[in-house]
């Protein structure tokens, strides 16, 4: 039997989106050997040991050196002299209470190698490489080879002659509704659904729910072939029953079996070789002879070679041109040859964090068979962070210097090494990415020297959720603040570190401490935000200020990063694009069909009942013209407002919904029960008959439209209780009334209540389409409705409301608390909802990412983007002005996809006879705030305050879009804004910019 595994959701919650728990289930019986605990080795274990295994072992013979703290964040200065893995085991075995890790400091043998399913070698030789590996190869363990040089790195996999993979992408199955199906040889398939079909020839599925066809819910997958848009064939499907009506096709995901070579094989299969990702010149092939040439070196000279030694840098060159005479490379990258002798003894924290990252996922895949393993070479490199002119340092500027950076003044020698210690630095965010990027500081020296400083800010407070891959963060910090607690950590790594934290949200708001002076007095801004609102805003400060930015964000298994120069490359700006489609509210109110529609629904649900109805009774206590502003909104919205203002500040017993006892907030959730998930239904089903038919004579209910069906209230039910009991606390808290989790007393209480009977009405409409819910918004209310509205009017005027007086607490959603009753109320309610129109529910796991909003999120991920946002931070403090020196990454791990491009040209534009950017700076009329210059952005952002008085963050990029486009001469629209700035004179640029922000 196979062992039963229990997943903590609590520390893997966002982990669990990106794997699920079937392979984490799978990885909780994996035991990995990392070998080697330098740089990259202690970045693999990092990763691996977070994201959950049974164990990790590390081994290493070696004793630290000076260099090894170049990049071994979890290695001090005390620990000169000592094994490198017996000092990294403390600190490892922190990182994840449910792993067990241990240290070994002898060699590695065979017998060992048979304890683990897993094993990846780091630091070793080619020998070591082939000999372990045939063995492994031999014995079924998951062999990887990860090793980086310098500014260059080379990743191996070999997971044996068959290693199956269930999951080749990890993409959720493709699903559709189906509107019919015919009775013909092949059968054809027609699909009805608001997302296109991503079903394509050789897919299997099945189906479900179909009525009519039956014989289709009973069979095994099908084969499906000749895919359109909405449209697929499968089998014989003419002597079945005729279809009917409903129905759902889902996508079977298919394992397939993969065949790995040893790495003896593929060391000579050229076809093996990934390219180091796409957009970036090929050195794959170059690089392949390079680290075997590199070892062959190592062999004969017991040493690597020496930074820019010449001698050197030929001899490895002549043992590259021995292993071409086999290999017969049609183009040997010569200099890319000599540059890798030439920074080979560096040790980079930067390529350490992308290979180690990498590397760790490949771990991952290969414990958990989800997701593409690497088949099966893959090299990276990135040269072209070296100087862009040739410098004049000799070989001896670039030698040990016996200090904590000597990994990196290996490659850039002792000059640049002081100019990073100078640089100040503003990160924003101490999260996933900000937590990386620190670790990288911290290595790396930035801002480490006696002029230099790393300001973080972030408002947020450690979450147990946060420990799984926000490493600097431990069990017992839970509750801080993320920057302090981050901050304290990386001077733990580098106590030069001159390292100040902020709790302070970055926005408008926070311009009294983040203000001018302080952009001004930069180097640089790294944004490791979770929002676009927030990104956009941070970037047109940096454009006003003319700083550069390093941006990057994650989803799962797939990151990108960004660098904004000034002058140079185009602004970060604004996102106008979607990655979520709103759902119809029709849809959402009336004719839900998928677990999507009603997990909204119940979040709505939620945020109008426990969060904007007590804001709207304190707004009103606060706020004498709060009714009239509500009367303003339309007589739709207005009745609903305020019906609910008062409802609230009327007791139950005179016909309100205020309560005065636990008991009332019981009988308020039963009812509110019976409300949503009985009258409702039947409402619907009274307008709307299950055999309804439309204007053409075609069946209603057939498609997306789902007939439903009323529910009867039973306590014996889980589902119906967990409502009530979340609901009735819930209902309790806005009022400061306190309750219980106790569902036999729960039950007790709804032997007592009584609900009122309902009868549908014929009167009511219900709307089909958004168009018509708009529609009859403007339609005038009769005269029912508008003596209501007179009626709340004159109630809400009363002067003995007074006594009615009292404060409610709003309730403001929060995921990740399940003392709190918000998800139980949300996975109750949305599969009750659910169950009304026979949609699949969902678990509370499931429910909670998409009421959440979880992004997916995964160590291995976030550490390679910080790598890779690290190695642009290397070029903008060497000033590179060539933007084909710059580099912004895509990257998709679930099949190691990884994709370079050159970053995109400043935009120009021109006034009189001279050419601008954004970025540019030029004399402005009036002297806002005493400066004799400003940017174009930031005037216009200075414009939007003053005058527009609109919020930056939303709008301002807006603003410059609009203001481009306006058909007026580029050097017009500047004297124009100039003079409608200074002297308040009518404008036709103004204006159409602030009715367009209507």
């Amino acid at each position: 039997m196979s062992e039963i595994v229990q997943i903590d959701e609590g520390f893997y919650s966002r982990q669990l989106y990106v794997l699920g728990h079937k392979a984490m289930s799978r990885m909780a019986t994996a035991n990995v050997l990392v070998a080697g605990m330098r740089g990259l080795g202690v970045e693999i274990a990092k990763n691996v040991i977070l994201s959950g295994v049974k164990s990790v072992t590390v081994q290493d013979e070696g004793q630290v050196v000076w260099a090894d703290l170049s990049s071994q964040f979890f290695l001090k200065e005390s620990h000169l002299g000592q094994n490198r893995a017996t000092c990294s085991l403390q600190q490892l075995s922190a990182l994840n209470q449910g792993v067990h890790v241990s240290a070994i400091t002898e060699p590695l043998d065979e017998e060992l190698l048979l304890q683990f399913q897993v094993v990846v070698l780091t630091d070793s030789s080619l020998s070591e490489q082939k000999c372990f590996n045939e063995f492994c190869h031999l014995n079924g363990i998951k062999f990887i080879v990860a090793d980086t040089k310098g500014l260059c790195g080379q990743l191996f996999c070999d997971f044996g002659k068959e290693f199956e993979v269930l999951d080749q992408d990890g993409e959720k199955p493709a699903t559709a509704m189906i509107q019919s199906v015919s009775q013909a040889n092949p059968g054809l398939v027609l699909l009805t659904d608001d997302r296109h079909s991503r079903f394509s020839d050789g897919c299997k599925v099945f189906f479900s729910e179909v009525q009519g066809m039956t014989e289709l819910n009973g069979i095994g997958p099908v084969d499906i072939k000749d895919c359109g848009s909405d449209s697929f064939s499968i089998g014989d499907t003419s002597a079945f029953s005729q279809y009917e009506q409903g129905g759902v096709v889902t996508e079977v995901k298919q394992p397939c079996t993969l065949t790995f070579k040893t790495l003896n094989e593929a060391l000579l299969d050229l076809t093996l070789l990934k390219i180091n990702g796409y957009g970036k010149k090929p050195r794959h092939e170059t690089l392949h002879l390079a680290f075997q040439a590199l070892h062959g070196f190592v062999e004969k000279e017991q040493r690597l070679p020496g930074p820019r030694s010449q001698s050197d840098a030929d001899a490895l060159l002549a043992i590259v041109g021995t292993l071409n005479t086999v290999a017969q490379l049609e183009q040997l990258d010569e200099a890319a040859v000599r540059t890798f002798s030439y920074t080979a003894r560096g040790d980079l924290a930067p390529i350490n964090a992308f290979i180690g990252g990498l590397a760790a996922q490949e771990v991952i895949k290969a414990c958990s068979r989800k997701y593409t393993p690497l088949r099966q070479w893959l090299y990276f490199d990135a040269l072209e962070c070296l100087p862009e002119e040739e410098d004049q340092l000799t070989e001896a500027s670039f030698s040990a210097k016996g200090t904590r950076y000597d990994g990196q003044i290996a490659v850039f020698g002792p000059a640049f090494q002081e100019k990073l210690e100078r640089q100040k630095y503003f990160l924003v965010g101490a999260g996933a990415i900000g937590c990386e990027l620190l670790k990288i500081f911290a290595l790396v020296g930035l801002g480490a020297g006696e002029k230099g400083s790393i300001t973080v800010t972030d408002m947020d407070f450690i979450a147990r959720s946060n420990l799984n891959r926000q490493f600097l963060f431990r069990s017992q910090d839970v509750g801080e603040p993320k920057s302090e607690v981050a901050a304290r950590a990386v001077r733990e790594m580098n106590p030069r570190m001159n390292i100040s934290a902020h709790q302070d949200r970055l926005d408008p708001g926070s311009e009294g401490v983040f203000d001018d002076d302080f952009f001004m007095g930069l180097d640089g801004v790294a944004a490791a935000l979770d929002n676009m609102e927030a990104r956009v805003y941070l970037d047109g400060r940096c454009v006003q200020h003319q700083k550069p930015m390093l941006e990057g964000g994650t989803s799962g298994l797939q990151g990108h990063t960004l660098v904004v120069v000034p002058h140079l490359t185009k602004s970060y700006g604004r996102d106008t694009s979607s990655s979520t489609e709103a759902i119809p509210l029709c849809t959402l109110k009336n004719f839900p069909h998928r677990i999507e529609h009603t997990l909204q629904w119940a979040r709505d649900q939620f945020e109008g009942l426990f969060k904007q109805t007590p804001e709207n009774v304190n707004l009103f206590w606060r706020d004498d013209g709060f009714v009239e502003r509500t009367l303003g909104l339309g007589d739709a919205e207005a009745l609903e407002v305020l019906g609910g203002l008062w409802s609230s500040l009327e007791d139950m017993e005179a016909g309100g919904q205020r309560p005065r006892s636990w008991e009332d907030c019981v009988s308020w959730a039963r009812c509110q029960w019976e409300t949503l998930y009985n009258n409702d239904i039947r409402q619907l089903l009274h307008c709307f008959p299950s055999e309804a038919v439309t204007a053409a004579g075609l069946p209603f209910w057939t498609g997306s439209k789902k007939c439903p069906h009323s529910l009867t209230f039973d306590p014996n039910r889980t589902t119906h209780m967990e409502y009530v009991v979340a609901a009735a606390n819930l209902y309790g808290q806005i009022f400061g009334i306190s309750g219980t989790r106790d569902h036999a007393a729960v039950r007790e209480t709804l032997e007592r209540v009584r609900v009122p009977p309902f009868t549908p009405k014929s009167s009511v409409k219900i709307h089909l389409t958004d168009k018509e819910m708009e529609e009859e918004k403007q339609v005038d209310r009769d005269d029912a409705e508008k003596a209501r509205l007179e009626e709340l009017k004159e109630k809400l005027a009363s002067p003995s409301l007074e006594s009615s007086f009292m404060q409610m607490s709003p309730v403001d959603f929060e995921k990740d608390d399940d003392s709190n009753f918000h998800m139980d109320y949300i996975v109750a309610a949305s599969n009750l909802r659910a169950e009304n129109y026979n949609i699949p529910a969902a678990d509370r796991h499931k429910s909670k990412g998409i009421a959440g909003s979880i992004i997916p999120a995964i160590a291995t991920t976030t550490a390679a983007v910080a790598g890779l946002m690290c190695l642009e931070l290397y070029k903008l403090v060497q000033g590179h002005q060539e933007i084909r020196s710059y580099r912004t990454a895509y990257m998709y791990l679930p099949v190691t996809h990884i994709v370079f491009a050159q970053p995109t040209q400043a935009e120009t534009f021109e006034v009189g006879v001279k050419k601008y950017t954004p970025w540019d700076s030029f004399p402005v009329m009036g002297k806002p705030n005493g400066q004799q210059e400003m940017t174009l952005r930031g005037l216009i952002r200075y414009i939007s305050y003053t005058r527009l008085h609109i919020q930056y963050e939303y709008d301002v990029s807006e603003v410059v879009r609009i203001f481009a486009k306006t058909e007026i001469p580029p050097h017009k629209k500047m004297l124009e804004l100039f003079a409608w700035f200074t002297e308040d004179k009518e404008c036709e640029t103004v204006p159409p910019i602030r009715y367009m922000l209507r």
